[in-house]
């Protein structure tokens, strides 16, 4: 399959990485086909396919591929853009994608947050249930900060590494 940009590639060896990095993803949580078609947007050169070239090269339907996306959008791992002059799709993977992914998880972990500080309250924090909630809570608690804290040096070392047009590039 050519990249939208030109650059041949070799077919077979792409479809390699994408099966293989695809089933990390699967052993990490992820469902297949998202895996599958994420794997396929972080190796095309562009960044950005098509549904017909995404379906084309994982030789999935388009039911499979609106799937896929849709997941993948809702969890903030890819975004949907139009085709200049066209009415065609394209689905993009940003550079930033992991960060958007944690932040993600960072309002759902909030949200057990505040679930856990209400079962404390409820359960009494006296008791064992009660402690162990609470124990529960400080943990997320810690992951929280520890996430926030990570994320900064993160986009440091980023910029150290890659500069600051990194994001324009993605």
């Amino acid at each position: 399959m050519a990249e939208p940009s030109g650059t041949a590639r070799d077919p077979e060896a792409v479809s390699r990485f994408v099966e293989h990095f695809a089933a990390q993803l699967v052993e990490a949580g992820m469902q297949r086909m998202p895996a599958r078609v994420f794997g396929a947007l972080l190796a095309s050169d562009a960044g950005a396919l098509t549904s017909a070239q995404l379906g084309e090269q994982l030789q999935i339907s388009p039911a499979a591929v609106s799937g896929a996306v849709r997941y993948l959008a809702q969890v903030h791992m890819v975004s949907r853009e139009r085709e200049p002059g066209s009415r065609r799709e394209r689905y993009r993977v940003h550079g930033d994608q992991w960060y958007e992914a944690l932040t993600n998880r960072e309002a759902v972990i909030k949200r057990w947050e505040d679930a856990l500080r209400e079962g404390v309250t409820s359960l009494g924090a006296d008791t064992p249930a009660g402690r162990r909630l609470a124990e529960t809570l400080a943990f997320f608690e810690f992951v929280e900060k520890e996430v926030e804290a990570m994320m900064e040096r993160w986009r440091a070392h980023r910029e150290e590494r890659f500069g600051e047009r990194t994001r324009e590039r993605n």
